[in-house]
């Protein structure tokens, strides 16, 4: 399990959706080795869709940049030992203007 090992960096999720996302970083884990980010990126993707809907993103290493405009309360980035988590629900609508805070920026570079 997570507890106490999961770090959570930033985030707009409710508390009830950030547990699952959470829960089911720690299932992957379970499931696939910690060098298997993409398996644990489309686990946790697809179970997302699954639960909340279609149009979820997730992306999982120990080194990566990013950009993300994303749907209001469907962001979160966390790091759980030296694996950086980022699952968020994109934002479809590009003839509306993103909410402020809808954008967001991270570096993830992790030293093991």
């Amino acid at each position: 399990m997570l507890e106490g090992k999961a770090i959570v960096g930033e985030t707009d999720m409710l508390e009830a959706m950030q547990h699952d996302a959470l829960q089911l970083a720690a299932k992957a884990l379970d499931f696939f080795d910690v060098i298997d980010a993409t398996e644990i990126a489309r686990f946790i993707k697809k179970e997302f869709d699954r639960i909340y809907g279609n149009g979820w993103q997730c992306i999982v290493g120990t080194d990566f940049g990013s950009f993300v405009t994303h749907c209001s309360g469907c962001f979160i980035h966390f790091c759980v030992g030296s694996l950086a988590i980022l699952l968020f629900k994109g934002s479809t609508d590009s003839e509306s203007e993103p909410e402020p805070d809808a954008d967001h920026q991270f570096s993830a570079s992790i030293i093991a």
